[in-house]
């Protein structure tokens, strides 16, 4: 999983560097040369849509999905666990349900020979194919790690499961920035220790 998050992390990167670099062209040629490539807006279009899709993929893989757990910190162990494997179980679900609904779509433009609407006039199945795989990319590791989830349960590794599966904790989210930062700076990561004016002062010094 690490290797496909590091390879979907830079296409997502490489799609919106490549944006950037047209709207750039596109503002110097409206400035110094009055006239315009037509078809840029279009294209920011295509990297939302396909961006958005890669971004599924990363916020699942570094659990970064949004999750209320305002109840989940309230219930026993057991209770855990199973909001666990039920909020993977249905992201799975929603993923498996996005991938069909774009399939239809995809199914429809080749049917119909679908164009944008726009002066390039884009053959639509173009930019959908990009978009309908990054959501088969997100669908198929939401099930895959449906699968560990389960797997994990039923084979009595509840520890391992929690680490994984459960949300972030605000110390393991310290944790991560801390990680992040010293690697910035070329240091070792730091420890989060629990008490909060210990964190701060570490934080401290290695913004310093």
């Amino acid at each position: 999983m690490k290797n496909t998050e590091r390879i979907a992390a830079l296409l997502f990167g490489a799609i919106f560097v490549g944006l950037s670099v047209m709207i750039t062209l596109e503002t110097l040629l409206r400035k110094l040369f009055s006239t315009s490539l037509q078809g840029v807006d279009e294209l920011g279009g295509y990297a939302l849509a396909i961006g958005s899709t890669i971004a599924f993929t990363l916020a699942l893989l570094d659990r970064n999905h949004i999750r209320i757990d305002l109840i989940h910190r309230r219930v026993p162990a057991g209770g855990r666990a199973a909001l666990n494997l039920l909020s993977a179980l249905l992201l799975a679900a929603l993923a498996a349900v996005l991938c069909w609904m774009a399939w239809i779509v995809i199914f429809e433009t080749l049917d119909y020979g679908s164009r944008a609407q726009t002066p390039w006039a884009t053959p639509l199945i173009y930019p959908q194919s990009a978009w309908f795989a990054g959501l088969l990319l997100f669908a198929l590791c939401a099930l895959t790690l449906a699968g560990r989830a389960l797997w994990l349960l039923l084979g009595g590794r509840g520890a391992e499961f929690t680490r994984e599966f459960s949300p972030r904790g605000l110390n393991e989210e310290l944790q991560q920035e801390l990680a992040d930062l010293a690697r910035r700076n070329g240091s070792q990561a730091l420890a989060v220790e629990p008490a909060s004016t210990k964190t701060a002062s570490k934080v401290s010094e290695v913004a310093s």
